[in-house]
């Protein structure tokens, strides 16, 4: 059996799998820090962490720019970004819940950037607003 063939197979099949991934240059993350529950009523309030990793060494966009996008729900008060590491930054929101018509309430944060920015989403089960 020839076997000077089977890592150049390996590899092709190796970079082929995961060249089709797409990655952001930044990941966004949240963390419930005070009134986490398993769920939510119209005018509940939670205390959320934001976590910002840039996966590059220089960002373009000030983090400032980071847009929140929410459904259900509505911040009622805000820290500025605190820098963490280099590279990672957080900021805490306090929000409330103002509930849909669905179990689901969401807030997404977005970073727009020429290096493909980032993306991020917390969802909670809720009772639904009647």
């Amino acid at each position: 059996m020839n076997t000077k063939w089977i890592l150049p197979i390996l590899l092709a099949i190796f970079f082929t799998s995961f060249s089709h991934i797409e990655t952001k240059a930044c990941e966004i993350d949240f963390e419930i820090i005070k009134g986490k529950k398993d769920t939510y009523q119209v005018g509940d309030e939670i205390m959320v962490k934001v976590k910002v990793k840039l996966t590059h060494r220089s960002c373009p966009e000030a983090l400032k720019k980071t847009k929140f996008k929410m459904n259900g729900m509505k911040v009622i008060k805000s820290t500025g970004w605190k820098q963490i590491t280099t590279m990672e930054h957080e900021r805490k929101l306090i929000i409330v819940i103002t509930g849909t018509d669905s179990n689901k309430v969401t807030i997404n944060a977005i970073r727009e950037c020429e290096k493909d920015g980032g993306f991020g989403t917390l969802k909670l089960e809720t009772v639904p607003k009647e």
